[in-house]
């Protein structure tokens, strides 16, 4: 059994990344990768189990989700995200989503993206296949970072 991963900025948050990841760990490796608490991001993760205590989140976050269903778009979200999202007050802070995928779906590689950009009004930042690459990590830190950076200079002058 693992433990959750999950991580607090090392100083003044700048944002928050929420995550799910199946016992396979894949998407909770490739967060792990990113080093995004380095960089004034928090990192909370999605519970696997339904036993576990459920996930709040209050403030704005970019959402990382794996695409499940094995091609079958209907399949693609994960039962604990649409748990999730279906908390008003959880789905009111989503700001962004990032999906993994396996090409092999064909057009439903990422498709769980696809569906929560759609349902949540918010954009498809970022998708990757299976565990990513080295590329793929650099690019989703400095997206994420340059994310809330951009948000937090539109938001100040409000």
């Amino acid at each position: 059994m693992s433990e959750a991963i999950e991580t607090q900025a090392r100083r003044e948050p700048l944002g928050t990344l929420v995550y799910f990841s199946s016992v396979s760990e894949n998407t909770a490796r490739f967060v792990a990768s990113c080093h995004l608490e380095d960089e004034g991001i928090d990192v909370r993760r999605i519970p696997l189990r339904p036993s576990d205590p459920p996930l709040q989140v209050r403030s704005p976050f970019i959402l990382m989700v794996p695409t499940y269903g094995g091609g079958v778009v209907k399949k693609a979200v994960p039962i604990q995200v649409k748990k999730f999202l279906n908390d008003p007050d959880n789905r009111a802070w989503i700001r962004g989503v990032i999906a993994s995928g396996n090409t092999n779906f064909g057009e439903a590689f990422g498709a769980a993206g696809d569906i929560i950009a759609a349902k949540c009004h918010v954009p498809y930042l970022y998708r990757f296949e299976l565990m990513g690459t080295p590329e793929d990590t650099h690019k989703v830190r400095e997206g994420v970072v340059r994310f809330f950076r951009e948000r937090a200079g539109t938001t100040a002058s409000a």
